[in-house]
């Protein structure tokens, strides 16, 4: 397969992931392999390999690049010659903040060669003229985050004062067009950031070791043609990008509509619909719909032979409080406004608390816990990342310590909630784990026994549970959520019946969820896979 019937077939891989970019890649390394341009036998870079030779003697350089070193084969007509012997490299200087004036001479950081929208910093003082860069002059950035920061660039934005971490190139006359010596550069940035040093945050590469990178040089006609073709095929890589952004805003719009005409009828048949092959709604997006109308009465019926919510609320409370004055205490109210949506007329709204086991309170765990090698098993934010307990991670508390905090002794069937960090994850407590305990940063939330307990961690997951608790959060250094103030949350209850109809309903869901995010899974790897095989086609012919 050629480059050209690559590019018509794109629609066949345009889902997988970067596909644009990997094409980008793609022209870039067959650019300087001599793929994408027709080569003259009259044509040669013999007057260009003198030049960069008198230039390494002057700099008394050994001129020679080591056939090992070249990572690729290239024409016959080509050859391959050192970075260092094509230019003189030139670093910029270091500025302070204090340094910097409100006016005065653009500073090029490299986030400025990246972004041309990222603003200035200035600089109003005398400086060496060997700082100063002007429109055309080469740069290399080396230094900073590996695949962001390091790279070749030509300036087209006037005087301005070089920074630190970035190179000046002062080019050998005659060996490299600069329009495509930044080609050849940034297709050896693997090489490049491979040399660097430093940890995996910040890199950067010493001048001698960028120096003796190999290049692969063209005779400068042919050059030429390069740099025309790479520009008409990242012409049709920016048209190929803005349809896809384009076709990306369509398939939202078109998405939006579909998760509202599931809201308004959330049946299986709406649900296949938000799957159409033109679009998707992300899996996400679809899990966070249906709890909310599962919370709001809209998954299921409501019927009218259900004993109403508010008895039931009624009855949890008597469990609580027992009788006062001879009556059953009434059901729990919340200030109206304090209700999050509106509910069916048989539902009521409670919180937290008022719904929890007699004589069980809403608390977190063990403050400031000593860990052991043998000892009670207690439970992290850590643990519970995933929605459920990872219970072959976890740490053990000494016993004594532990023991101060026994009103969080776990029981099978507990809901646990991370309430510091990461916010609203829930799991319940398994068998294996009835002893154990919890850490200040999590909640052990007993269930009365009148509720269906997966309704309740059903709420607590719900969007309306969740943007309540991040409201509701405090602090700097970690942000969570006031035992206080979760033991407040309004819920939405339900008659018993209906609770259990609802979990059933979203059980049925969220498992057809489940097997069409494993086909839509499946259908991006097959694109990833094909694109994956045309490339390596490509590149080896």
């Amino acid at each position: 397969m050629n480059l050209e019937t690559f590019f018509e077939k794109f629609e066949l891989f345009a889902d997988a992931p970067d596909a644009v970019a990997k094409m980008r890649k793609l022209v870039l390394l067959l650019s300087v392999r001599g793929k994408l341009s027709e080569q003259f036998t009259s044509e040669s870079c013999v007057s260009q390999l003198a030049e960069a030779k008198a230039y390494a003697e002057r700099k008394r350089k050994s001129f020679e690049v080591e056939p090992l070193a070249c990572p690729f084969s290239t024409p016959r007509n080509w050859a391959w010659v050192a970075l260092g012997h094509s230019m003189n490299l030139v670093n910029g200087t270091a500025f302070k903040p204090e340094d910097w004036t409100p006016e005065g001479t653009p500073i090029v950081r490299i986030q400025n060669l990246n972004n041309e929208n990222a603003a200035f910093n200035r600089y109003n003082g005398e400086i060496e003229p060997k700082f100063y860069i002007r429109s055309g002059d080469f740069l290399i950035s080396w230094s900073g985050t590996p695949g962001t920061s390091f790279g070749a660039f030509i300036w087209n934005r006037g005087l301005a004062i070089l920074n630190q971490h970035i190179f000046r190139c002062e080019l050998v006359g005659g060996v490299f067009l600069k329009e495509y010596l930044r080609l050849a550069v940034n297709a050896r940035l693997d090489e490049m950031i491979s040399r660097a040093h430093g940890g995996a945050g910040l890199r950067h590469i010493t001048k001698g070791n960028l120096e003796s990178i190999p290049l692969p040089l063209p005779p400068l006609a042919e050059q030429k043609r390069i740099v025309a073709k790479v520009d008409e095929l990242m012409a049709l890589c920016d048209r190929l990008e803005a349809q896809q952004q384009e076709r990306e805003r369509r398939h939202a719009a078109l998405a939006r509509a579909s998760l509202d005409r599931f809201a308004a009828a959330p049946t299986p048949a709406n649900l296949n619909f938000i799957f159409h092959k033109s679009y998707d709604v992300t899996p996400a997006d679809l899990r966070k719909t249906i709890l909310t109308l599962a919370v709001q009465g809209k998954l299921v019926p409501q019927d009218a032979k259900d004993e109403s919510a508010e008895y039931l609320i009624a009855k949890i409370r008597y469990d609580h409080d027992g009788p006062k004055d001879g009556k059953k205490t009434g059901p729990f109210q919340l200030v109206e406004d304090e209700n999050p949506h509106e509910v069916p007329s048989s539902w009521c709204w409670s919180c937290v608390q008022d719904v929890a086991q007699p004589n069980e309170s809403v608390t977190y765990g063990i403050l400031k816990p000593v860990w052991v090698e043998f000892g009670v098993p207690t439970v992290r934010v850590t643990e519970m990342k995933t929605g459920s307990i990872k219970v072959g991670e976890l740490l053990n508390c000494d016993p004594q310590r532990a023991a101060k905090f026994s009103k969080t002794t776990l029981k099978e069937g507990d809901l646990l909630i991370s309430k510091d960090g990461t916010i609203g994850k829930t799991a319940f407590v398994p068998r294996e784990l009835t002893g154990g305990n919890i850490t200040q940063h999590v909640l052990r939330f007993a269930i009365s026994k009148r509720l269906d307990r997966n309704f309740i961690r059903l709420c607590i997951d719900a969007p309306p549970c969740q943007a309540w608790m991040v409201g509701e959060t405090k602090g700097v250094a970690l942000q969570g959520v006031n035992v206080a103030d979760f033991r407040r949350m309004p819920l939405p209850i339900p008659p018993f019946p209906e609770q259990r109809r609802i979990v059933a309903k979203v059980d049925q869901l969220m498992a057809l969820v489940d097997r069409l995010e494993s086909q839509l899974v499946a259908c991006r790897t097959a694109a990833q896979n094909l694109l994956s095989a045309l490339l390596t086609e490509i590149t080896s012919v």
